[in-house]
């Protein structure tokens, strides 16, 4: 069996698992903020109330690393899938990687920061 060091996961069956995992966590934070939105009044004070409440944070940090976890099997899928230039392939692999792990550090500093 060939092992590639570029997939999040062991095997496919991992990697599936890990797609639909992160995007439950990513769909309940999204119903998350959709009922804070819904059933307040949101001014900066409400908001910065919400997002320094502890629960908030954690479940904030959960999405991002989900998002991270997602992010990186659904393009190392889609990459292998369509793009047959190797170097291409890489380049943008690593472009878009790189990408979202400036996205997952920027919302922990603006989070825990």
């Amino acid at each position: 069996m060939v092992t590639n060091a570029a997939t999040f996961g062991r095997s496919g069956v991992h990697d599936f698992l890990l797609i639909r995992a992160t995007a439950i966590i990513l769909t309940l934070y999204t119903i998350y903020l959709l009922g804070f939105f819904a059933f307040n009044d949101v001014t900066y004070q409400s908001w910065s109330g919400f997002f320094a409440w502890l629960p908030t944070k954690v479940f904030t940090l959960l999405a991002l690393l989900s998002m991270l976890i997602h992010a990186w099997i659904g393009l190392w899928q889609v990459l292998t899938d369509y793009v047959k230039c190797t170097a291409l392939r890489v380049g943008l692999q690593f472009s878009l990687t790189v990408l979202a792990l400036i996205y997952v550090a920027t919302g922990l500093f603006v989070i825990w920061g």
